[in-house]
Formats: structure tokens, sequence, C-alpha cells
């Protein structure tokens, strides 16, 4: 699956191209996107490929295209604070992007297969968490994962306001989909063919909507042959924060408030400076003279010596404020982290300000 867009030379001109495409529609759907690199996502040798609209899979690792994700994303509807489940949550590329929309309110499971994928999701976001200035722009839903067959999840678990499956699900497994949400949930997965939103708009009741046409490779059944028994999946508890935590979360936030209100007092209540008007140029030119000499009509060109140097003057006025209007081709200073550089003037111990800081690296 994938294709629909061109190629982009880095993250932001995939997503640029995306935008473009209509496939991603709302600004909280591209900060997500923005924010996390898909490059990081792919193995070293295979990064030339990470920023093309094309599915990549090695061994059990697999992302889809980019412009799946998208149409995933922006049918799922995420609001701060909402349960989410992914089922085949593999590189948890998707989790992550969903993390940030979600918050530290909101809660954030996967359920996959293969235990060597988890365990590469797990470096992942453990690199993202500590290295990416993008986490500390974002209140972050970590996503917590489980290995086991998402068709065999226990029936007491809890329901979810939002679902994704990432493969194709046959039609007698719908109901059982159906059913892991809640009322007023939404369920986004590939049903014969078909980019599938379901919403449950009551105990019995459904919404169904078909978003494209995809080709998904099918949910694997599960395989009892050994036991003869289902193993069942428990998903992650929902954990209620610790004081600590949440306390962390209000400083974090009523830091980055001091910093918008510090910005938008620099820039006049964010307000641009006025435009530069340039000044208007005006060029001498020499006048053309006309004499008349015993009825007979001479057109001469009379010049003073002085605007030879008049004009010569004038053009190298032009040319030097043609070169202090050119932009400057100098690179750009590297992005400053102010949450970070505000934390660490705190007049705090040390380890609380790493603390606050999550003990990130940069």
């Amino acid at each position: 699956m994938g294709g629909a867009v061109s190629a982009g030379e880095d993250n932001d001109e995939l997503i640029d191209n995306l935008k473009e495409a209509q496939y991603i529609r709302t600004e909280l759907v591209e900060q997500a996107f923005r924010a996390i690199d898909r490059a990081d996502y792919y193995l070293e040798e295979f990064k030339d490929n990470a920023y093309k609209d094309l599915a990549w899979k090695h061994g059990n690792i697999h992302l889809s295209a980019p412009c799946i994700y998208s149409e995933v994303m922006e049918a799922l509807d995420l609001q701060p604070g909402l349960s989410f489940l992914n089922l085949g949550s593999g590189t948890g590329y998707l989790s992550s992007m969903v993390g940030l929309i979600l918050g530290p309110f909101g809660v954030n499971h996967g359920v996959e297969l293969h235990s060597d994928v988890i365990e590469y999701a797990k470096q992942k976001l453990d690199f993202f968490i500590k290295t990416s200035d993008s986490f500390d722009k974002f209140e972050f839903c970590e996503p917590s994962f489980v290995t086991g067959n998402c068709l065999e999840i226990s029936p007491d678990c809890t329901q979810y306001d939002r679902v994704y499956c990432g493969a194709g699900v046959q039609k007698e497994h719908e109901d059982y989909m159906k059913n892991l949400l809640k009322v007023g949930g939404i369920l986004v997965m590939p049903l014969e063919e078909k980019l599938t939103k379901i919403t449950r708009t009551g105990p019995s009741a459904w919404e169904t909507k078909k978003i494209l046409a995809v080709s998904f490779a099918p949910l694997i059944q599960p395989n009892h042959a050994d036991s003869g028994k289902s193993r069942l999946v428990h998903l992650p508890p929902v954990a209620v924060r610790s004081l600590q935590d949440l306390a962390r979360i209000a400083i974090r936030g009523t830091i980055k408030k001091i910093i918008h209100q510090e910005t938008m007092s620099k820039n006049g209540n964010g307000l641009k400076n006025p435009p530069r008007f340039k000044r208007r140029r005006v060029r001498r030119r020499r006048m053309e003279t006309i004499v008349f000499l015993d009825k007979e009509v001479f057109a001469s060109r009379i010049s003073n010596p002085s605007d030879d140097n008049n004009n010569c003057e004038e053009f190298e006025d032009e040319r030097r404020e043609e070169e202090e209007t050119k932009p400057s081709e100098l690179k750009p200073d590297p992005p400053v982290n102010f949450l970070r550089e505000k934390v660490l003037s705190l007049p705090l111990p040390d380890p609380l300000k790493y603390y606050l800081l999550y003990y990130r690296e940069k």
C-alpha cells in the first residue's frame, strides 16, 4: 500500500505532501506527524526509504504507508484524555503519535504478536523520550505494550474510546472488535479490503463508513496446537498517576505557560514587526538636448562630467542595498529547548531538575 503522494527529502516535506493531497487535514494530526520523525523507526540500512509513501517490512517489523497512517489518525478523531488500543502495535510509531495527542491523562495500550517487535518498539520509544525535543513540546501519554494475539484478549478487559487494528479483519471477527469499544467510541480497521470507520452510537447501535480501499495482511488466527488452550491476553491496568507525577505534570505545564507569556510579551502580543518598506529609487536620466542652428536641427546628448560620477555612485548604492536585503545564507541556529533551559535555571536541587526533565539526555 502507498505511493499516493510524492516522496519527501525529509519528514517535514513528506508531511507537506500529505497535507497537499488532503490525507492530513487537521492541525492536531499534522503536529503529531511533524513531531516524530518516521525515519527513527527504520533500521539504519533502510532509512533512505523512510520518506517515501510506501509500506516497509523487514522480518516481523512492519510500517504502513504514511498515507494510511494519515487516514487512520484523522478517522480516529483523537482528543486529549481518551483511551486508545492499538491491535498489532508493531514499531510503536502510530502509538507514539497518538500519545502526543492524548496527553498525560489518556490511556495508550498496544498488543503485538511478536515479542521481538515489542522489544524493538520499546527501544524506539526510549530513544524518542530521551533524545527528541518534541517530547518537551507536548505532554505525552506513554504507550504500554503487551505480547499476544489480539484475538485472544481477556473478555473482562476494559473498553476503549478508540481502537485501531493494523491487520485485515475477517467478517467473523467484526463483532469481537466492536465489543472492545465504549459507547461513543470509534473503531478503525481494514474490513473486507476497505479501511472502515465504525462508531458505536449505543449499546447495540453502530454507524459504519468506508474510508478507502486497502490491502492488508490478514490477522493471524490463534494457534492452540501446543496446549489446546487459549492464551488470554491481559491488557495493562489503567494506572492511577502518583501525586509526585501529577506535580511534575503541573509544574511543567506552568513553566510552558510562563514561556508562552514571555514570548508573547517580547513579540508585542504576537504581532510581528511592521514590514520594512523599500526606499523608492529614482534614477537620473541624461536629457536629450535639441539645438537649432541656421534652420537646421541637431539632436545631441549633452552631459555634465559629474553625471557619470553620480550614476556610478547610484549603481553602487543600489548594489549595496540589494546585498543588504538578500537573505542570509548562513545556517540557522539550532532550535532552543526553552522548557529545558527554564527548568535548569530554577533554584532547585539537581535531582529535582532532572526529574522534571524525565532524566532526558538533552
